[in-house]
C-alpha cells in the first residue's frame, strides 16, 4: 500500500494541546498540515467520558471566511476493548468521525502496563482493540499509531498480517523501537517494508523533516521558537493556559514543556534558565518580552 502523502501534526503530550492548537492554528495551516492528532486520552474501565475528560478535544478555530480546513483526530490509549468502545461512542456523540489508537507510546510506565507500545507484546489484545475500533467507527474511521517494535524493529512486521485484516484509515509507524524512545537512528528500511506489505495506508513518523510528508512534531515545534512573532504568540498561549489552569505552577509547567524545544535558539537559551527559576508567570513574561 502506498505511503500517505499528507502532513499531520503529531500528538505531543503536554505540548500540542488545545491551547497550543488554538494559539498556533495559523502557523499550523501555513506549514501545510492537514490537521492534528490530539494527545492521547485514557479509555479505562469505569471511567466517565464526560466534558471534563474530553475538554482538550475542541475543534480548530476556523480560518478567515469561516472555513475550518484542519481536522482534529482524537487518540485513545488503553487495553480494554469495551472501555474503548464506550469512549468511541462518546467521541462520535461529539461529532468525531475518526479516532486513533495509541499503540506506540514508549514510556516504560505506560508500556509495562500493557498500554501504548505494550500492545505490541500482546497481539491478541491489540487485535481485540482493532476489532472493536473498526466495528464502532466503521471502515476508514479508525487508525493505529505504533512503533516498529519494543526491542526489535521486526516485531511490528511479524504481526502485520493480523493488522491487515482490519480496514484502517492508516497505520502510523514511528520508525524506532520503544526501547529507543526518541534517540538513535530511525529504521527507514523496515518502515519501507512495512509500507510495502501493509494493505492499509502507512504514514511515516520519526524525524520527518518539516518539509516532508507524514506525521511531524518536534521539527515544527522547534521552528516556532525562531519566528518573529514568538513573544506575541507565547503571550497568547499563556493567556489561554491561565484561563484553563488554576494557579501559576501548572501554567509554568506547561510553558516549560513548550520552551524546552527552543533552548538552542537565542535568546531562549538564556530565557530557559530564567524560566526554570521563575516563581510566577508574570516574572517570566517580564523578561521574555
Amino acid at each position: 500500500m502506498a505511503l500517505v502523502h499528507e502532513r499531520w501534526l503529531a500528538p505531543l503530550r503536554g505540548v500540542t494541546i488545545r491551547a497550543f492548537r488554538e494559539t498556533y492554528a495559523e502557523e499550523i495551516r501555513e506549514a501545510g498540515f492537514v490537521g492534528a492528532y490530539a494527545p492521547f486520552i485514557p479509555a479505562n474501565p469505569g471511567m466517565k467520558f464526560n466534558d471534563r475528560l474530553l475538554a482538550d478535544l475542541h475543534p480548530f478555530p476556523c480560518e478567515q471566511g469561516g472555513v475550518d480546513a484542519l481536522v482534529l483526530v482524537p487518540q485513545v490509549i488503553g487495553k480494554h476493548p469495551e472501555a474503548m468502545r464506550e469512549m468511541l461512542k462518546a467521541l462520535k456523540d461529539r461529532g468525531f468521525k475518526r479516532v486513533d489508537l495509541n499503540a506506540g507510546c514508549p514510556f516504560p510506565m505506560i508500556r509495562k502496563k500493557g498500554r501504548g507500545s505494550g500492545l505490541l507484546s500482546a497481539p491478541d489484545t491489540l487485535e481485540r482493540m482493532l476489532a472493536a475500533g473498526c466495528e464502532e467507527m466503521g471502515e476508514g474511521g479508525f487508525s493505529l499509531k505504533t512503533r516498529l517494535g519494543i526491542e526489535r524493529s521486526d516485531e511490528l512486521l511479524s504481526i502485520l498480517p493480523m493488522i491487515n485484516r482490519y480496514p484502517l484509515a492508516c497505520v502510523v509507524v514511528h520508525a524506532r523501537t520503544a526501547k529507543q524512545m526518541y534517540s538513535g537512528e530511525c529504521d527507514r528500511e523496515m518502515s519501507a517494508r512495512i509500507a510495502a506489505e501493509s494493505v492499509n495506508p502507512v504514514m511515516l513518523n520519526g524525524d520527518i523533516p518539516l518539509d516532508g510528508h507524514g506525521m511531524i512534531g518536534r521539527p515544527f515545534i522547534r521552528s516556532l521558537g525562531g519566528r518573529g512573532n514568538v513573544a506575541v504568540r507565547l503571550a497568547e498561549y499563556v493567556a489561554r493556559s491561565r484561563e484553563e489552569l488554576c494557579g501559576d505552577a501548572p501554567v509554568l509547567g506547561r510553558i516549560k514543556e513548550l520552551v524546552a524545544y527552543w533552548r538552542d535558539i537565542q535568546p531562549w537559551g538564556r530565557l530557559w534558565q530564567v524560566l526554570k527559576l521563575a516563581r510566577t508567570v508574570d516574572e517570566f513574561l517580564s523578561v521574555a518580552h
